[in-house]
């Protein structure tokens, strides 16, 4: 059970609330926890990253800042112990979803008995045939939903780690950060990106360690590649044969056929 790091969690973060407003030490505390993992592996952005964090480090004092990895190490125990929506459920028990314009998360439990509906023998099939399956997301939060199917497979005893790839988009960059500490924690391949599913508008990627380490963005494209060539494309009708007609028949008075008579 999670139960007692979860109260630690919430703990420490109300330890900031005397000095801090409580829902922005959180929103800063998942930025700079999705930072810290991003820029271990994904290079490209880690020069920006890294100055986003250094702007989020200033706004706090020495002792108010170093409780951040207090609760990062509180969070990976919580993981470690059993599969939850952690921060998910760090936001309900600070009631930060009262003031998030009525932002709610869907309880873990629910998510559970989705995933449990929906892996079955034709997962364990296409797992078989393609080496994979994909999950796409289009409002994570925090991600319970692929926390839970990561879950219900590895209690399938199916590696999602090696067999699952997710991609997951949200609207607010917050629940983006808090679903992908939660990904990277886990060792989920994942894309979660920062954008509006219904308006195709998508503004900033965020890729989990799990994905770079497993090269999933040449292993996806190839594969989107291979499907393309083997796309059999529908070949028209042949047109019904010509009628060929005779030249008329030019009559000699003589008879069709002689038989020697």
């Amino acid at each position: 059970m999670t139960g007692s790091h979860l109260k630690s969690i919430v703990k420490l973060f109300e330890s900031c609330r005397y000095r801090h407003d409580i829902y922005t030490v959180f929103s800063d505390w998942c930025e700079c926890a999705a930072i810290s993992l991003s820029n271990a592996m994904d290079i490209r952005q880690r020069e920006k990253r890294e100055a986003r964090y250094m702007e989020i480090a200033s706004r706090y004092e020495h002792e108010v800042f170093e409780t951040f990895p207090k609760i990062m190490g509180e969070v990976i125990m919580a993981l470690e112990k059993a599969p939850s929506d952690v921060l998910g459920s760090t936001f309900h028990e600070l009631e930060l979803h009262n003031r998030a314009r009525g932002q709610f998360f869907t309880p873990y439990a629910l998510c559970q008995a989705m995933a449990k509906t929906t892996i079955g023998d034709d997962t364990r099939k296409l797992i078989e045939e393609r080496g994979y399956i994909t999950a796409h997301e289009p409002a994570v939060g925090a991600g319970a939903t692929i926390i839970a199917l990561a879950e219900t497979l590895k209690d399938a005893r199916i590696n999602y780690q090696q067999h699952l790839h997710v991609v997951a988009v949200d609207i607010d960059p917050r629940a983006v950060h808090m679903a992908y500490v939660q990904f990277s924690l886990m060792h989920i391949p994942a894309q979660v990106i920062v954008g509006d599913t219904l308006r195709l508008d998508f503004r900033e990627d965020w890729f989990t360690p799990a994905h770079i380490m497993g090269l999933w963005s040449s292993r996806l494209a190839a594969d989107r590649q291979l499907q393309e060539r083997t796309i059999e494309v529908p070949q028209p009708e042949p047109p019904p044969p010509e009628i060929v007609k005779s030249p008329p028949r030019q009559t000699t008075g003589l008879p069709l056929f002689d038989f020697g008579l």
